[in-house]
């Protein structure tokens, strides 16, 4: 009989994250425990206006990173100065839950942030005040899915991971165990 694939962030979060935070915040059974619900990624694209091939190339990009097929945006409003119309393309979006989310966590962390340029950790006071965390990426070529030489346009995204979470507390621990790298405090210095 063949075992069903488990991602390996997964199989961490089952057996090291989950009895960490049951020792941390005192939890009394498994189900208190917070869980990574989905993670969200956003591409607005303003410059969609003038260039109809940049959400296409918006689209494919975010495919090859995550595996999945985005969704274009479209514009609520016409607003005149911006040369902006209702229902035009103006962004990207997309929705990863679970081995998927887990997959692309993986690569962003170990694969994907440590490619960034003068990388110092992520910072951790982008919380909602209800256990979600979002944070921005200035460029889609720190992916390695991306084949720089085809790259017409640098992008970024933002990337929210939305938490079973009830306190912004317990949403820090639960992506630190997992192994998001966030910024630490500098040590007070004796001055």
């Amino acid at each position: 009989m063949q075992q069903a694939y488990s991602p390996r962030l997964k199989t961490k979060y089952r057996e090291e994250v989950v009895p960490k935070l049951m020792e941390q915040f005192g939890y009394t059974t498994i189900m208190q425990c917070p869980k990574l619900l989905k993670i969200c990624i956003n591409q607005g694209l303003g410059a969609a206006t003038s260039d109809k091939k940049i959400v296409d190339n918006a689209i494919e990009e975010l495919a090859m990173i995550t595996g999945q097929r985005p969704v274009a945006t479209k514009a609520k409003t016409s607003i005149s100065n911006f040369k902006l119309r209702e229902n035009m393309p103006i962004g990207v979006r997309l929705t990863l839950r679970d081995n998927r989310m887990f997959e692309f966590l993986d690569r962003l962390i170990n694969i994907a942030l440590p490619r960034v340029r003068d990388f110092r950790g992520v910072n951790d006071k982008s919380f909602d005040g209800r256990g979600n965390f979002t944070m921005g990426v200035t460029e889609q070529i720190i992916f390695p899915e991306i084949d720089i030489d085809k790259v017409n346009r640098i992008q970024g995204m933002d990337i929210t991971f939305v938490t079973s979470a009830n306190t912004d507390a317990e949403a820090l621990a639960l992506l630190t165990y997992i192994g998001l790298p966030y910024k630490q405090a500098p040590a007070p210095t004796n001055s």
